[in-house]
């Protein structure tokens, strides 16, 4: 493996930590589908893309676009652990005059590359800065994460097929497959059937992985990325609350305003993150 995987599993840690800390101090907020996506976070910004935090506008850098936009969360902590802006700003989460509005807004925040929230409208112009960079003859990559709640939205399919068409090979797709939506179970709102297969349907270079493994989603960004006719498409077999079993297991995870007990368990995970990170002498953050 090409990875050091324990300073990644630290990396994974801390984003999780600042993720919950941040709502918690906000009292509310997208717990689980912030929580679902930290480990292909940690991956792409720990091991992958090719970003500076001294210049977040800086042309050759590879884009991200956080297509499920309730997950930001998740991203700013990754972003002020990355240096793009000091940690004390994530306490201003959503709170007037905020840099850091509930859902990402690329004119407020360093290091957001598009403002999104708008379910189905990331990918599309995620897509369309892959092809911008294709005609440009630029080695720049794209990267965007979709929910699988988000792909009931027809623009989404639109956008893949024109993705496959005009073969943006340097177009990674992630699709946070928590199961869950809003409104419930995602099979009983709209059944995805299988997604592997129906991006295999619209051209992509697909792969299903473990969402909470680091190894297997490097893996596969080394695989999409040996491949050179198709934009690729890598299934996140996710859980919502990922990584804090209590926040798994609650039937309404989407967004959560605490109750005690959901409260007890929000403390309790912050504290064994702390402890376990302190143990591996990576406390600072």
């Amino acid at each position: 493996m090409d990875i050091d995987l324990r300073k990644l599993e630290i990396f994974r840690d801390k984003i999780r930590l600042l993720t919950l800390k941040e709502l918690h101090h906000m009292g509310f907020g997208h717990y689980g589908g912030s929580l679902s996506i930290i480990e292909t976070l940690a991956v792409l910004y720990g091991e992958v893309m090719k970003v500076d935090p001294n210049n977040p506008d800086w042309e050759d850098r590879d884009y991200f676009i956080l297509s499920k936009g309730h997950g930001g969360p998740g991203l700013y902590a990754t972003l002020a652990l990355k240096g793009f802006f000091p940690e004390e700003v994530l306490y201003t989460l959503n709170q007037n005059g905020t840099t850091l509005p509930s859902h990402p807004d690329r004119n407020l925040t360093p290091g957001v590359d598009m403002t999104t929230g708008s379910l189905g409208q990331g990918i599309s112009v995620a897509v369309g800065v892959a092809l911008s960079h294709q005609l440009s003859n630029k080695g720049n990559y794209t990267y965007s994460i979709v929910g699988d709640g988000e792909l009931n939205e027809g623009q989404c399919w639109e956008a893949f097929q024109f993705a496959a068409h005009h073969k943006l090979n340097r177009l990674f797709v992630f699709v946070d497959d928590n199961k869950k939506q809003l409104d419930g179970p995602t099979k009983d709102i709209i059944d995805p059937l299988d997604f592997v297969e129906k991006f295999k349907a619209f051209g992509f270079y697909t792969m299903k992985v473990n969402g909470s493994s680091l190894e297997q989603i490097y893996k596969a960004i080394q695989k999409g990325k040996a491949q050179t006719d198709k934009p690729v498409a890598i299934i996140l077999d996710t859980m919502k609350g990922q990584g804090v079993p209590y926040l798994e297991e609650k039937a309404d995870n989407h967004h959560i305003r605490p109750n005690p007990k959901d409260e007890e368990a929000i403390l309790t995970a912050i504290s064994e993150l702390e402890i376990k990170l302190g143990k591996a002498g990576a406390m600072t953050i």
